[in-house]
């Protein structure tokens, strides 16, 4: 029998309304889950938790200033307005300044990593990433007909004598890296290793692409610089998101860079012919700012999602007490390894017949490895429903090792 929970189990709403529902036929949002269905593959906020009341005041307070700028071509790098608001908001939360300048406003971070590929990086060039690695920014260097060579992690990140022998034998294009909470397998790099990133960087003159859109959701844990702080002197494109601190519909995201690199992509076609990435969206996202919203927004969702985490951490090793993995400390994601001989795309099978899902270990992997791990992501269910999802996959690992 498939265990279940009462529907009427919700998260702590922190939208400011009463929990969403909708059983509307016509598709509207990415995730569309059947009745029941418990996933820990979406690695997006539960819908329960978008803050729709914080976005009516922001819109309301910005449409109030009268100021028809707000619907114009906005200015190629972003409003300035905008982008100081931004800056002292990430100079409070880094402890230490940030120049607007060296910001540059983006309709998200996958759309700064596809803009990234294609003014730094030509079809059939080499790009180095960490194995494993964000399994939709393989997706978007495909795209572009870019080859991988994966550099090998560890339990601190980026293995980075495994770059420097790297470095000796290609000339990449830019190297990937996700350094703060890691998608999938949430470890964050020391700043020792941050340092000599760095340094190699301005040796070899290496392009370091880095997705830090983790770096704002810590769940307690002392945090080194983000890569960003090392723009100044280094070759270093950080991206940021509010996807993961707001809203991911509002597809609005920075890049934090020298100013140099930043003004290459802000003279760039896409920018002249359309002027700011997301123009409209940043002045809402200006009031929350400049309102004092946002921060405690923020404050309240790292509340929530370590509760999660805690609870899907209990729930598996409860449960699942032969499998392997590191709490989380930021982030969305537990990264879990089962023991020799389970496959996990064949498990995901078995899984979805308990109504269950997970993302395979493999979809993060461009050599086709990691078959034995398998990413969690507690970000968009409520605790009842990853504790249920967690004995649906006890049962579903019981029938696939009884299959056997």
């Amino acid at each position: 029998m498939i265990d279940t929970v009462s529907s009427s189990s919700v998260v702590p709403d922190l939208s400011g309304g009463k929990p969403w529902t909708s059983d509307a036929p016509v598709r509207s949002t990415q995730v569309a889950l059947p009745p029941g269905m418990v996933h820990f593959g979406i690695g997006q906020p539960d819908f329960n938790l978008l803050p729709l009341d914080l976005m009516r005041r922001a819109a309301e307070h910005r449409l109030a200033q009268g100021n028809p700028y707000l619907l114009n071509y906005g200015a190629e790098q972003g409003d300035g307005y905008f982008r100081q608001a931004l800056a002292s908001f990430l100079a409070a939360r880094y402890r230490q300044a940030v120049d607007a300048e060296r910001l540059l406003v983006t309709g998200g971070a996958s759309q700064a990593l596809d803009l990234i590929c294609t003014l730094f990086a030509r079809n059939g060039d080499v790009i180095f990433a960490e194995e494993p690695s964000y399994f939709l920014a393989l997706r978007i260097f495909a795209d572009h007909g870019l080859r991988v060579v994966s550099l090998p992690t560890d339990d601190e990140g980026l293995v980075i004598d495994a770059l420097e022998e790297a470095l000796a034998q290609h000339q990449p294009a830019f190297l990937y890296t996700i350094p703060t909470f890691q998608n999938p397998t949430g470890v964050t790099l020391p700043e020792s290793r941050r340092a000599r990133l760095a340094e190699l960087s301005r040796r070899h003159n290496l392009l370091v692409v880095a997705d830090e859109v983790y770096h704002l959701l810590d769940y307690g844990a002392a945090l080194p610089a983000p890569l960003a702080l090392y723009a100044d002197d280094a070759n270093i494109l950080s991206l940021g998101s509010f996807s993961k601190i707001l809203a991911p519909g509002l597809r609005l995201g920075w890049i934090h860079g020298s100013p140099a690199l930043v003004e290459k992509i802000a003279l760039c076609g896409l920018t002249d012919s359309g002027g700011s990435l997301n123009h409209f969206t940043s002045g809402l996202v200006r009031s929350l700012l400049e309102l004092d919203l946002l921060g405690p927004y923020v404050e309240g969702l790292k509340t929530v999602y370590a509760g999660r985490a805690q609870a899907l951490s209990a729930a598996l090793r409860r449960e699942l007490p032969e499998a392997s993995f590191d709490g989380a400390r930021g982030g969305f994601f537990l990264w879990l390894t089962l023991p020799e001989g389970v496959d996990t795309p064949d498990l995901l099978d078995m899984a979805q017949r308990y109504q269950v899902g997970f993302q395979p270990g493999v979809s993060f992997s461009s050599q086709g490895g990691m078959r034995r791990a398998m990413r969690l992501s507690f970000a968009f269910h409520d605790i009842p429903a990853l504790e249920l999802g967690v004995r649906r996959l006890r049962q579903a690992l019981d029938d696939y090792l009884g299959a056997r």
